[in-house]
């Protein structure tokens, strides 16, 4: 590897126009070295993930005073329609078909205005050796990596981030959790190993999970060797792998959890979690129970809920 200081450079890059004639950008960062491999890393795909654009921008600053081997290239606000709109996915006026930017990967240059996007950003990430997307997870979820238990690359990576949870699941599950359409799916199938974090808490910037974020990626960059330290320790991680059954709701009303359930617990299935009532009539309309026993990584605090969402996120330990 040879380690040059970094030339920094920042473009436009239009992937899209509106009715109105105005264009869809995203400002692309890429920060050079000497010779070497080259990471993509991403962030808001969905527009109240705040924390990912916040770490990548005090990645930024380390790495304007780094030396690389290689090529780190940045996109900090992936979908700058939902991020203006202060939502989680695209409104549903620009793209009724697919309102999750996640699920359009690589996109498609004669589909529907996302998968348009997602191609001409497409373009430049299948120039990487390895790609981080950062996400932000619900207020009660276990901050983690995720990535294919069948891609070991990608899995020294999700070790290397430093999360104390590491989740592994399988990219051709079926089905409503599918993950046929995500940034890691499509990139897995390209041949590039990549990780997807959850950092903390939606809506706003932890600054704890923004340092995670911060650290988690440059520990990425040294693991490939685009920074030329060593990677720095990371914690005792658990393993879990994320189960494809997941706990529903079978009924609309207002979901009330047992508050004697926490994320981190261990449940055994069939576990009680908690209750869904009429929030008008007060009738009981349906006892939660897990699918599956594991750790409990995802749960709502209390949410008016709809049937069919899914309400409990259970991982098995490795």
């Amino acid at each position: 590897m040879e380690y040059e200081p970094v030339t920094h450079a920042t473009t436009d890059s239009t992937l899209g126009r509106l009715p109105s004639g105005a264009e869809v950008t995203v400002t692309v960062h890429r920060y050079t070295g000497g010779p070497g491999p080259t990471v993509y890393v991403q962030a808001a795909q969905h527009g109240i993930e705040l924390n990912g654009p916040a770490a990548l921008r005090r990645l930024h600053g380390r790495l304007t005073e780094a030396a690389l081997a290689g090529t780190v290239v940045v996109v900090p606000v992936v979908n700058p329609l939902a991020f203006d709109h202060r939502s989680y996915m695209t409104p549903s006026e620009y793209d009724v078909l697919n309102p999750n930017f996640n699920r359009v990967w690589p996109g498609d240059d004669d589909g529907s205005l996302q998968e348009r996007l997602a191609a001409r950003l497409w373009d430049i990430v299948s120039e990487a050796d390895a790609a981080v997307d950062l996400h932000t997870g619900t207020a009660d979820m276990l901050e983690h990596v995720r990535v294919c238990r069948d891609h070991p690359e990608a899995r020294r990576l999700g070790e290397a981030f430093g999360t104390a949870y590491l989740l592994t699941d399988e990219l051709e599950t079926t089905g409503e959790d599918s993950f046929s359409g995500t940034f890691r799916a499509a990139a897995a199938h390209e041949g590039i190993p990549a990780v997807t974090a959850e950092l903390a808490n939606s809506r706003r910037v932890a600054h704890a999970a923004v340092e995670t974020g911060t650290d988690g990626v440059q520990n990425v960059l040294r693991t490939v060797g685009v920074l030329p330290d060593e990677p720095t320790d990371s914690p005792d991680q658990t393993l879990l792998h994320d189960e494809p059954d997941a706990t529903r709701a079978s009924a609309s009303g207002l979901f009330e959890p047992r508050p004697e359930v926490r994320v981190g617990d261990h449940v055994e299935a069939g576990a009680e979690l908690g209750d869904i009532y009429c929030p008008a009539s007060f009738e009981r309309l349906q006892t939660v129970t897990a699918e599956c026993g594991g750790v409990v990584y995802s749960l709502p605090r209390g949410a008016a809920v709809v049937a069919g969402e899914r309400l409990a996120s259970v991982a098995r330990p490795v």
